[in-house]
């Protein structure tokens, strides 16, 4: 933190030409804007490139849109692939931010094992995986010996539950005969909660939600994210799932707590490694973990609440 007598202070330019100011000084001096830590300097209120957060969103909508409109297995493919991009970024992290050293290799297979073997067998198969993942990441750890092991295999075992595994409740989701309602309901509740709140702490913010957590969270636009989310289940469930429309605002209300918790433990994540995003493979959002942080822990109680207001037949 710099101190006051650094970054406060004008110091005067000097010129060679005349001017209307004393001799030697420029009578308008540039002085360089504030950065962040010093003194006058603001953030915008956007907090984000708008542009290319907007493009790519619609991108990675389109993406989703077709694999399940055109064969709605095919979304487990794109999961698959986000679940494989998801842990190698948070592994990155961890290793950069703390020094921490998961077991990369066993992750990506493993991952991948939990996600393809929930499809034919459900959530046995997921957990017959993610056994073997815990077990592969044991071993793989012993190699480099006791230093550091316990804080390593937590790690790792943190990975394996965050990433693949909540993943595998999304796949649930996808293969149940009325997959697609299902997956459009969980996501479009997640992207109205991120759009209203975001649209409201612009608007609104004024009261911060978890100030030592997310600065930027504000209790009016979590009350956004509320309505808008609330709004969206109500018409998912009942346009695209044919239920009561007003068990969706339970969803919606559900769907939007979750989001909200999740974006807050990744904040938590990344302020304990130190470390601002989790990669940087989409401009304007960070990296690919930087938007799953809401999605991953939602699609579990998408999955849940859901099987109970719309079971299966």
């Amino acid at each position: 933190m710099p101190s006051s007598s650094s970054s406060d202070a004008v110091v005067p330019v000097t010129s060679d030409l005349p001017g209307d100011g004393p001799a030697g000084v420029s009578p308008t001096p540039d002085v360089p804007k504030p950065v962040r830590g010093q003194k006058g300097y603001k953030r915008s209120r956007l907090g984000r490139n708008l542009v290319a957060a907007i493009a790519v969103g619609v991108g990675l909508g389109v993406v989703i849109l077709l694999s399940l409109l055109i064969q709605r297995q095919g979304f487990v493919l794109v999961l698959a692939c986000v679940t494989a991009i998801g842990t190698w970024e948070l592994a990155g992290a961890l290793r950069r931010g703390a020094d921490i050293r998961v077991s990369t290799p066993v992750l990506l297979v493993g991952g991948q094992a939990v996600v393809w073997l929930s499809w034919p067998f459900g959530l046995h198969g997921a957990a017959i995986a993610l056994a073997a993942t815990v077990l592969g990441c044991l071993l793989w750890r012993m190699r480099t010996g006791a230093a550091h092991f316990v804080r390593d295999i937590s790690a790792s075992l943190f990975v394996a539950v965050y990433v693949p595994l909540l993943v595998a409740f999304a796949v649930q989701l996808t293969v149940a005969p009325d997959g697609v309602g299902r997956v459009l309901t969980f996501l479009l509740c997640v992207v109205a909660s991120d759009v209203g709140g975001y649209a409201a702490g612009v608007v609104a913010g004024r009261h911060p939600m978890a100030p030592t957590i997310s600065p930027k969270k504000s209790w009016e636009g979590f009350g956004g994210s509320l309505v808008a989310g609330m709004v969206a289940g109500a018409l998912c469930l009942g346009l695209l799932l044919d239920a009561p429309w007003y068990w969706g605002l339970l969803v919606g209300l559900l769907l939007v707590a979750t989001a909200t918790l999740g974006d807050l433990v990744e904040s938590l994540v990344k302020r304990d490694i130190g470390v601002k995003d989790m990669g940087n493979l989409l401009p304007g959002h960070g990296g690919l973990m930087d938007r799953l942080d809401s999605l991953l822990p939602t699609a579990f109680v998408a999955w849940a609440i859901l099987g109970i207001v719309v079971p299966l037949a």
